[in-house]
């Protein structure tokens, strides 16, 4: 990244919290010169202070990316101040959940280059995945700039379309907090059998954290790794037997779970 356009042109952080600051971590760690970044912060934290970093200052009149992580609410007053930045070659990245690119269209002009994204909160530790979509007036290269930067804390998908936003976010926007629930109750049925409560969370945890691990690592499809561990009337395929259940197992209640998950990002996205 050290001889990119970005790092040319300036890159311009509107935000700097848990996913602003996971991000700049990892830019700066593939080689993005800390000159090159501009970041706007009303309260930086020691570690960006620490950064060489540009915080608060002057900005550049035509940055190669504009990258937006403020929270949603913090928008109406943050926006404003990049307008001048908008209908040129600069990009705007959103990572603002809930913000349509039609909103940023009202704020910077239809023929300024957007992508929206949506992240989760694993890119605090480089093990997010994040899903982008682009607007008409975003350049194949600006999107292929939106995915590096994004990179940096996870994987990257491409959607089609705007729309498919919603379900991403019922998917792999909520879904850390589906998983992090998963550990509770699995933990709170070991105690149920007679565990500590201690041991019953470090059995819980490792094994979730295992078994991710090992889907992604695996040539297998997940099917596939749930059909070799389960041997034939053990005590696996007992456990899925209820688990698995059309009418009362996961599968019925995850299907609500996304889609309600998903319809109330599409509210939001229409107040």
């Amino acid at each position: 990244m050290e001889n990119s356009r970005i790092a040319q042109q300036g890159l311009v952080l509107l935000g700097c919290g848990k996913m602003g600051s996971a991000m700049l971590a990892g830019w700066l760690d593939q080689g993005l010169p800390a000159t090159s970044v501009h970041v706007l912060d009303p309260y930086p934290s020691d570690w960006l202070k620490g950064t060489g970093v540009a915080i608060n200052a002057d900005l550049p009149d035509a940055p190669a990316i504009v990258l937006v992580a403020v929270k949603p609410q913090m928008m109406g007053d943050a926006l404003p101040r990049l307008q001048q930045m908008g209908g040129g070659s600069t990009v705007f990245v959103s990572v603002a959940a809930g913000t349509t690119i039609a909103h940023f269209e009202d704020v910077l002009g239809a023929s300024t280059p957007i992508v929206r994204c949506m992240p989760n909160t694993p890119a605090a530790i480089g093990k997010g995945i994040t899903a982008v979509i682009g607007n008409d007036a975003v350049t194949a290269r600006g999107v292929d700039e939106a995915v590096q930067l994004l990179q940096a804390v996870g994987q990257v998908v491409r959607l089609e379309n705007e729309g498919q936003i919603d379900a991403v976010t019922g998917v792999s926007g909520s879904g850390p907090a589906y998983v992090f629930h998963m550990i509770e109750t699995l933990a709170a049925a070991a105690v149920a059998q007679g565990l500590p409560a201690e041991m019953a969370m470090q059995l819980a945890k490792a094994t979730v954290a295992g078994a991710g691990a090992l889907a992604q690592a695996a040539d297998e499809t997940p099917s596939q790794l749930r059909v070799n561990v389960t041997s034939p009337n053990g005590t696996t395929q007992a456990g899925l037997e209820v688990l698995m259940d059309d009418a009362n197992g996961l599968p019925p209640l995850m299907v609500k779970t996304v889609a309600a998950a998903a319809d109330r990002s599409r509210e939001l996205a229409n107040d």
